[in-house]
């Protein structure tokens, strides 16, 4: 009983730690004069309210308000529908309850409850197996490999399926994106075993740079696309699944039965009509960007005399990386904490991940505040970063790396 109560006691004290240095990591990112991204949802509630502040300017806020699906949501999935060259959208408060309304629907149609996906898709790993305890999907893991599945893998699988479905970009594999031509390839492995295949295209935004597409040549793809708002746009929340006209039909009588019909979105959906206004034609511009960031992420390393340092993918295929180091998460959570709040550069604002022994990862953000960056600004800010983990490991860059 007594060791129990130690081992709680434990849990609490590390819960807590780890609870004060999220919000460190949050105050000194907010508060740093030079970051890579400002992530709107961390502000206080009077900075997220003022996002509506020229939304006169993408809706008529005379109109009526919404009521349960109607008004100005059914002028955001018409606009939705149109950039991504469907023929109509249903608009959802969350992704999961989209996509689970998506498969279920194309399960209906094709006979099969079975959906083929990635090992590292979100479902899997971060929706707490809802296809199956709430859908009655069987979810079937085509690779689990950083990548997405290859055609061969798809036209190879020993079960029958009735959805592929595709991550664009697989976002914990460090947000990668096949080729155009891997694309076609795999879609079409799909139709060849009659199935059909869904997006999950939370951030499909962020793709025609790699692609070299427009968006809706690009959703064309699929038979069906998921979309967010805010992890792009900065919304408040909200998704979008777009389709065939009978499906989309179909859906909404499905949001309804998984009490998405919510009396009132305008909030939420005005921060999206916000959001598509502003940022989407910046996107491509962020994209590019990130490759600037990357390459001297990469070179700064280097030059700090850190041997074994990995940006992944080394060119990035969106707007978001990885950045792997060879430290542990203590380490280099304090050393880009302390320099954020000590010289008000934030280059590294989000969480490390431990990957393994003396091996950590974090995603890198490229927004809109990154552009004010030089390739020389990151190099410096490298610089001072890796001395200051070289202070929190208490030896040199070159001591405290992995060897390869």
């Amino acid at each position: 009983m007594r060791e129990a109560a130690e081992q709680d006691e434990q849990a609490a004290s590390e819960g807590e730690r780890l609870k004060q240095r999220r919000q460190r990591r949050i105050d000194a990112n907010r508060n740093a004069h030079h970051t890579l991204a400002r992530m709107g949802f961390l502000n206080p509630l009077r900075e997220r309210l003022a996002l509506l502040a020229d939304a006169h300017e993408v809706y008529d806020l005379d109109e009526t308000a919404d009521t349960y699906g109607n008004g100005i949501v059914e002028a955001l999935e018409e606009k939705v529908a149109g950039l991504l060259g469907k023929e109509a959208a249903a608009f959802f408060p969350t992704g999961t309850m989209a996509q689970q309304v998506a498969l279920r629907s194309w399960a209906g149609r094709t006979g099969s409850p079975t959906v083929a996906l990635h090992a590292l898709a979100h479902p899997e790993v971060h929706e707490r197996n809802a296809f199956s305890q709430v859908s009655g999907l069987r979810p079937v893991r085509l690779a689990s490999e950083p990548r997405l599945p290859s055609a061969d893998e798809v036209r190879d699988f020993e079960e029958p399926f009735g959805a592929l479905m595709l991550e664009l970009p697989l976002r914990d594999a460090g947000f990668v994106l096949p080729t155009w031509e891997e694309l076609t390839a795999l879609v079409d492995a799909a139709h060849e075993r009659d199935a059909v295949v869904h997006f999950d295209g939370a951030r499909l935004w962020e793709t025609t740079v790699h692609f070299g597409r427009p968006l809706a040549e690009i959703a064309d793809l699929a038979d069906s696309v998921y979309v967010s708002f805010y992890k792009s746009f900065d919304a408040f929340g909200g998704a979008a699944l777009a389709g065939p006209k009978t499906l989309i039909e179909e859906a909404k009588a499905w949001r309804h039965r998984y009490g998405g019909a919510v009396f009132q979105q305008f909030p939420t959906v005005l921060s999206a009509l916000a959001g598509l206004e502003r940022d989407l034609p910046r996107l491509p511009e962020y994209v590019t960007h990130a490759r600037v960031v990357a390459a001297a992420l990469r070179e700064g390393f280097a030059a700090a005399g850190v041997p074994w340092a990995r940006v992944h993918p080394e060119v990035p295929h969106t707007f978001d990386f990885q950045v792997w180091l060879p430290y542990g998460v203590d380490e280099l959570s304090e050393a880009a904490i302390r320099q954020a709040e000590e010289t008000g550069i934030s280059l590294f604002g989000n969480p490390w991940d431990e990957r393994g022994p003396g091996l950590s990862a974090t995603e890198v953000y490229v927004r809109a505040d990154a552009l004010e960056w030089t390739a020389a600004d990151v190099k410096a800010a490298v610089a001072e970063f890796v001395s200051r983990v070289t202070e929190e490991t208490g030896g040199s860059a070159a001591e405290g790396a992995v060897s390869t």
